[in-house]
């Protein structure tokens, strides 16, 4: 049975430890609840505590752990003659993962009797085919040794998850036990319930940290795995992106695959330069205008207008600019014009159409920012006889400087992880150009490329896309370090 059936189930128990909780603390009391240390939900609510929480630990921990197991029984009986040369035994793992899943699935749907997913001595070809047609994901010929480590992950897999729904089950029962033995007149159920709370907060405040984490590290594994199979001078020196899904290697015993980062870096550091060069100066000048000279009736509109562009998917920016922007670009820079621009899709449409999408960003930040500047700085320039402009361009500008800083480090960091406005406006060609109306391509645009479709793991054209992850990810890191130098070495002028 699917793991969020047992979550209901030990709520279920956690509910009813509640109702059992608080009637016994009443019944300790003779019914006076003023006999009682705290009031009776603190005991019932002591009672589903202890219900949820222990068993809640248990079976996160079995459900991290129990994979590790799972995968140092079976990775044994993979045969070296399985591991492909280029490959390596983790990747003929989630090899089989995936079957054992596909069988599952299968099982699951009715398209395969659960005698058929366990027959050792079933046609390999066969079942590779029963799998496909059922609709699992198999992305190549499972032979006979991976069918037979797929059967095994899957026998160990269900036999633990059983074992865990048992050991759930009865310490969730013997929490409850345990609390409701507890519930006495004299017990400080108030003090343990505001301790489980506080930690609660405590764990939902560490959530994000422990994401980033989880994130950080699996970019780092399958990176790592990425250049144990291709060379890192060539990702990061090769100025060529051209990726052969057939592997192989040339007669200088390099990879036939040309998988160079450079020219997707140049692509995504051009495309995102004009797209801030559009929205910096129009969005800054449109946060000035709001907060310093627009009157109440103005503002109460333009800037809720302003912000509705943020709300807009950008997939609708991206047909925009397929079917706008690129064909007027191509009537003024085409042939019929200054004969600069072939087609549609280029640098400067996606340019402009991510530019446009980036206005909120400047705006409504760099808006909130200016006018928490403090009113006595403005009153202070005017009394020194200071005009508007001069007061907007030597006082309150410099004053907001590092949170205008960090809004454009926002529409910057946004620039860079956009995806759909760059393929459907910029192209997908892979080159080192400084023509604005050539097509040219992105890191994430790649990312999505080399994941769509049935992406073997085995491969680096398709761990690339881990690599390109962790490059993009230092790159917005080392933005924000950048950013955050700036606001404190400015900031320090004006607290």
């Amino acid at each position: 049975m699917p793991v969020y059936w047992l979550i209901i189930i030990v709520l279920g128990l956690a509910a009813l430890g509640y109702v059992l909780g608080r009637r016994r603390a009443l019944a300790s009391a003779g019914g006076d609840s003023r006999r009682l240390h705290s009031l009776p939900s603190y005991y019932g609510s002591n009672v589903a505590i202890k219900a949820v929480v222990p068993a809640f630990l248990l079976m996160i921990v079995w459900l991290l752990v129990q994979p590790l197991i799972v995968d140092n029984r079976v990775i044994g009986m993979i045969p070296q003659s399985e591991i492909r040369e280029g490959s390596s035994a983790g990747l003929v793992l989630a090899e089989v993962r995936r079957a054992a899943t596909g069988l599952e699935n299968a099982v699951q749907s009715g398209a395969m009797l659960e005698i058929e997913a366990r027959d050792s001595r079933a046609d390999f070809t066969d079942m590779t085919q029963r799998l496909k047609d059922a609709g699992q994901i198999v992305t190549s010929t499972i032979t006979q040794p991976i069918l037979l480590a797929a059967q095994k992950y899957r026998e160990l897999s269900n036999g633990g998850r059983f074992y865990m729904w048992i050991a759930v089950l009865a310490v969730a029962i013997a929490g409850a036990g345990w609390g409701l033995q507890g519930t006495t007149p004299d017990f400080r159920a108030r003090n343990t319930v505001e301790r489980a709370v506080r930690m609660l907060l405590v764990g939902a405040a560490s959530i994000a940290i422990l994401t980033t984490v989880g994130i950080i590290l699996s970019l780092i594994f399958n990176t790592l795995e990425f250049f144990r199979l291709y060379p890192v001078k060539l990702f990061f020196f090769e100025p060529t992106w051209l990726p052969s899904f057939g592997g192989g290697i040339d007669s200088d015993g390099n990879p036939l695959s040309k998988l160079g980062i450079l020219p997707l870096l140049w692509g995504t550091i051009y495309i995102s330069l004009i797209a801030l060069a559009v929205a910096v100066p129009i969005g800054l000048f449109a946060a000035i205008y709001l907060s310093e000279y627009a009157g109440p009736k103005v503002r109460a509109v333009a800037k809720p207008m302003l912000e509705v562009l943020a709300g807009i998917p950008t997939i609708v920016y991206g047909l925009f600019a397929l079917l706008t922007v690129g064909p007027m670009l191509i009537g003024v820079f085409g042939a019929d014009g200054l004969g600069w621009m072939k087609a549609g899709t280029a640098v400067m449409t996606a340019g402009l159409v991510m530019g446009i999408m980036l206005i909120p960003f400047v705006s409504s930040l760099s808006d909130d920012i200016i006018n928490a500047v403090p009113q006595a700085m403005r009153d202070g320039s005017y009394g020194l006889g200071a005009t508007k402009s001069e007061t907007v361009k030597q006082v309150v500008l410099p004053a907001a400087l590092p949170g205008i800083v960090g809004a454009i480090l926002l529409a910057a960091s946004r620039a860079i992880g956009e995806t759909m406005i760059v393929v459907m406006g910029a192209g997908a060609a892979a080159r080192m150009s400084l023509n604005p109306f050539e097509a040219m391509t992105t890191v994430t645009a790649k990312i999505v490329s080399q994941l769509t479709g049935d992406a073997d793991f085995a491969s680096p054209e398709a761990l690339v896309a881990f690599a390109l992850g962790m490059t993009l990810f230092i790159l917005t890191l080392g933005l924000n370090i950048f950013a955050l130098y700036i606001v404190r070495k400015y900031r320090e002028q004006y607290d």
